[in-house]
């Protein structure tokens, strides 16, 4: 409608000038033909031969004017000869080399009445029925041209809307469908133009929701499936031990049997509840992160690394660690460096050592390393110990939930970092990561003066008291 209105408008601009032009150039031209042919006879009027004849001029003009009447008085007549023609003074003409002009349409005739200045006279009137019928018939003509127009610009404004409409009409049948089955079908895509973009980037984020439905899926069915084994576990020995401490129960099991069956219970609540903390951790990660702080990586290994001495007492770390600033949540790479290095002492053995080797690969990246002297992974393991909940046969007899490289690897790719499992010189594992970033001192000449400056690196033991009080602060919430 808006295209139709707005070529109606043109069209019948376009029309109405038209219109006005062809019909004031008609009446231009015969009214310059009338003051040619008046200026004529004006000049004859000065011959006295034209005078003595002038009733056989008047007739002569007839005869080659038939659409225009005259009438003719020399100077000096008070009478005129010709054809009677109603017309005006002269007093309001216009003057021009001694005559004077007057023009104006009288009835159905265009008259002329010109007279000079030795009194001579001539009134010329011409018929414009012709004219007018010209007029008329190019008006109906630009009428019909104009409605022909205006209907076209109707029909191409439908053809263009749909046209254009039609993939937004995709899309929004796209969105119905969805609503309706829930299902995350794409939509077709034609074209090159915005419209086509707006599906690709429709269809993108209906794959992005496939991928997090799926994602969301598998973690659900892989917890169920994990958290069903302890459960049934746990609760076949609280029956066992509410059975026996039942007063009419006539059995009965040893005291070193008793403390065995507690244990085994508050071993597998201790499973759970790690299994369910590992669940939000990697829910967590799931989510979007603020990743706008710098951290100093030498407090995060560092707290990592005291949390998981006062865990396993009987290895030995042996660490080398350099300050490094990564650009994201603290929180999360020490969560995900804990990770690590519980999970290389969890595989040493007793006196056993973990080495953590801290070095600058170039300018904007670290590399860590943190291997243990337990029996290593298999080469066909190395790349699937970072599936969630995959466990190798090796492993299934220990303690864990299988969550954990998961999560070390899902927090080092989100910091745009890397891992890998290797094997280390002493035959157990090695993780390598890399992650960006930059060394420590290039942020103390070149702070923000609006940030609070980072603290010395010789105050180690006061920037990981700090750090520890953030992440127990966090790990609370």
């Amino acid at each position: 409608m808006l295209s139709a209105t707005m070529v109606a408008i043109s069209v019948i601009l376009m029309t109405l000038v038209a219109f006005i032009t062809v019909y004031t150039s008609l009446s231009t031209t015969v009214d310059r033909d009338l003051d040619d042919r008046a200026d004529s006879l004006l000049q004859k009027t000065m011959d006295p031969l034209f005078v003595a004849r002038l009733g056989d001029e008047v007739q002569q003009f007839r005869n080659y004017n038939p659409d225009t009447r005259v009438t003719i008085s020399p100077p000096g007549w008070t009478v005129s000869v010709g054809d009677p023609i109603i017309f005006r003074s002269l007093k309001k003409g216009q003057e021009e080399n001694g005559a004077t002009t007057s023009i104006e349409t009288v009835g159905r005739e265009r008259v002329l009445v010109k007279s000079n200045e030795y009194g001579a006279r001539v009134v010329l009137a011409r018929e414009m029925t012709s004219t007018q019928q010209i007029v008329s018939s190019l008006a109906v003509v630009l009428i019909a041209i104009s409605a022909l127009g205006v209907l076209v610009a109707i029909g191409v404004g439908m053809i263009i809307a749909n046209a254009g409409l039609r993939p937004l009409a995709r899309l929004q049948r796209a969105v119905e469908y969805v609503t309706r089955t829930d299902k995350l079908k794409p939509i077709e895509v034609s074209g090159h133009d915005e419209l086509a973009l707006l599906t690709h980037s429709f269809n993108d984020m209906m794959e992005a929701l496939q991928r997090s439905r799926t994602r969301q899926t598998q973690l659900v069915a892989d917890a169920g499936h994990e958290l069903k084994t302890p459960l049934t576990s746990m609760r076949t020995n609280i029956e066992l031990l509410m059975m026996v401490n039942r007063s009419d129960s006539p059995a009965s099991i040893p005291p070193e049997e008793r403390e065995a069956l507690e244990r085994d219970v508050l071993a597998q609540m201790e499973e759970l509840s790690t299994l369910v903390g590992d669940l939000v951790d990697l829910a967590r990660e799931d989510a979007p992160q603020q990743m706008d702080m710098d951290e100093d990586m030498a407090e995060v290994m560092d707290t990592s690394l005291e949390r998981v001495q006062r865990r396993r007492p009987d290895v030995h770390f042996d660490a080398q660690i350099i300050p490094w600033i990564v650009r994201g949540d603290g929180f999360a790479l020490g969560r995900a460096m804990l990770n690590l290095m519980d999970n290389a002492a969890k595989w040493s053995p007793a006196e056993g050592t973990v080495r953590i080797r801290m070095t600058q690969v170039d300018e904007r990246t670290v590399g860590i390393t943190i291997a243990d002297e337990g029996p290593g992974i298999p080469p066909e393991d190395r790349e699937r110990v970072f599936e969630r909940f995959y466990r190798s046969a090796e492993s299934r007899s220990m303690p864990g939930s299988g969550l954990g490289l998961a999560i070390v690897r899902q927090v080092i790719e989100r910091h745009g970092g890397s891992i890998v499992a290797d094997e280390a010189p002493s035959g157990g594992a090695l993780m390598r990561v890399t992650l960006p970033g930059h060394p420590w001192e290039e942020t103390s000449g070149a702070a923000d003066p609006h940030e609070t400056p980072a603290p010395p690196p010789e105050d180690g033991a006061q920037r990981r008291k700090a750090f520890a009080e953030r992440w127990l602060k966090r790990k609370s919430d």
